[in-house]
């Protein structure tokens, strides 16, 4: 294979492409692993928010990588779909010789020896490591805002916040820096800032991608996913990540699926655009041949209380020492928010984990004959940076708020993808089964050709 020589145009180009774009182009011999990586490496270096978005470029194993990428398609080797394509890595992701800080100053210096279980798949599935992105600290918040470090930019609202915890990776993304993001959701940080930066996310299964390497906020809950332009990308990226083959998209169709649209809790005090912008979604699912029925869900009403419990409970329980040891260097709100899991016990723990198993027991039968469940992304927009950091209400109410709804897939133990809605920073999410990512992605994939046909 000898690769076409390209114009600077069609090289800028790139830039926008899907990942899967990216792959089978280089199967084709149309694009180069090496010119493609240095575009990229261009872009990051001129671009004027790169330091918002990328906390360490990788560039010699950047290109490191993009030459072994160049060789194999040369050779008629190619690993996979995406070997050679260039993607970014969240930064609680450990990447050998580079530093894996979390976001968090208490973590500052740490420079893991080995990548992560899901680094070396994906470095083996030939990905090409760009960098290492910002995030919240420690990962325990939906907004994407991080005095410590760094907060990056959202790609609608120069105001506003990118949404988290997975905001750089969304950045890199959005703002062409990257052909995909690889993040984390423990409660919404995958889905979160792609929804407010007008991308593809998927929240995978707790237990199915390894957590090996990376850095944990609550292991039971922590997960990983691509931030992505497509649900293929989010198809192809997950096989890379896990070391499979991916979900199967051709022949895809809503005609006769049938969707559950939950009203409990996550309907409630809903934003005007985040309210147009579902209601239009499903309007546009609908036209294409899907059944929508309403459905209430009083288990997720009884889940919620517990989301404290659980979730601070265990994330204190992991970091105590560390932030005891030095909280002054902690952005406040996220301190005050680790420092209410000491409230809990273990046996309310104990307890809190058995209630929850029986409410994921109603769910799972309620929601057992639909093909997705179907509620909005996020209830609110991106919450203007600046008033978060003068307005400790607004910080919390806004917080909260904003990981309500991808919360539910969380408690519930389940799959999840969010969808552009066709409104800015609003996203669309579809809820599948535990370990049901092939079906949901396939699911998602004729959604998202409804959401796009004009």
């Amino acid at each position: 294979m000898v690769f076409e020589p390209m114009g600077e145009q069609a090289m800028q180009d790139w830039l926008r492409m899907s990942a899967g774009a990216l792959g089978c182009g280089i199967g084709r011999g149309e694009i180069d692993p090496e010119a493609l990586t240095d575009t990229y490496l261009a872009a990051i270096a001129a671009h004027p928010l790169r330091d918002r978005i990328y906390s360490a470029v990788t560039e010699s194993r950047a290109r490191a990588e993009a030459a072994a990428a160049a060789a194999r398609a040369r050779a008629g080797q190619r690993r996979g779909p995406l070997d050679g394509v260039p993607v970014s890595w969240k930064d609680l992701f450990d990447s050998a010789g580079v530093a894996t800080e979390a976001g968090s100053a208490l973590l500052k210096g740490r420079v893991p020896a080995r990548d992560a279980e899901v680094l070396r798949n994906g470095t083996a599935a030939g990905l090409v490591c760009l960098g290492k992105t910002h995030m919240s600290e420690l990962a325990f918040s939906g907004l994407g805002l991080n005095p410590v470090t760094a907060t990056p930019p959202c790609v609608n609202n120069p105001d506003a916040v990118p949404g988290g915890s997975s905001s750089g990776a969304a950045a890199s993304v959005a703002f062409d820096l990257a052909a995909c993001g690889i993040g984390s959701d423990t409660g919404g940080s995958v889905r979160i800032p792609a929804a407010w930066n007008d991308l593809v996310g998927l929240k995978t299964t707790a237990g199915r991608v390894s957590c090996e390497g990376v850095v944990p906020l609550c292991a039971r809950f922590d997960t990983v996913g691509p931030l992505a332009r497509s649900v293929e990308d989010c198809a192809l990226m997950l096989a890379a990540l896990e070391g499979g083959k991916p979900a199967d998209l051709r022949g895809v169709s809503l005609s006769g699926m049938r969707f559950a649209a939950l009203q409990t809790v996550v309907m409630d005090d809903l934003r005007e655009a985040p309210e147009a912008g579902y209601a239009a979604a499903c309007a546009r699912l609908r036209d294409a041949g899907a059944m929508i029925e309403e459905i209430e869900a009083p288990e997720v009403a009884e889940a919620m209380p517990l989301s404290s419990l659980l979730f601070a409970g265990e994330a204190y329980g992991l970091w105590r020492d560390e932030i005891e040891a030095a909280p002054e260097k902690m952005f406040a709100p996220i301190r005050e928010r680790f420092r209410g899991g000491a409230a809990f016990s273990a046996a309310d723990y104990v307890d809190g984990w058995r209630k929850l198993e029986g409410l994921r027991a109603a769910w799972h039968a309620r929601v057992a004959g639909y093909d997705a469940v179907l509620m909005p992304s996020a209830p609110n927009l991106p919450p203007d940076h600046g008033r978060l950091m003068e307005d400790e209400e607004y910080y919390v109410t806004e917080n909260l708020l904003t990981l309500r709804n991808t919360r539910v897939g969380n408690l519930m133990g389940l799959c999840a993808v969010t969808l552009p809605a066709g409104v800015p920073s609003c996203g669309l999410m579809l809820c599948g089964a535990p370990f049901g990512e092939e079906r949901l992605l396939r699911v998602a994939a004729a959604a998202e050709a409804a959401l796009g046909a004009a």
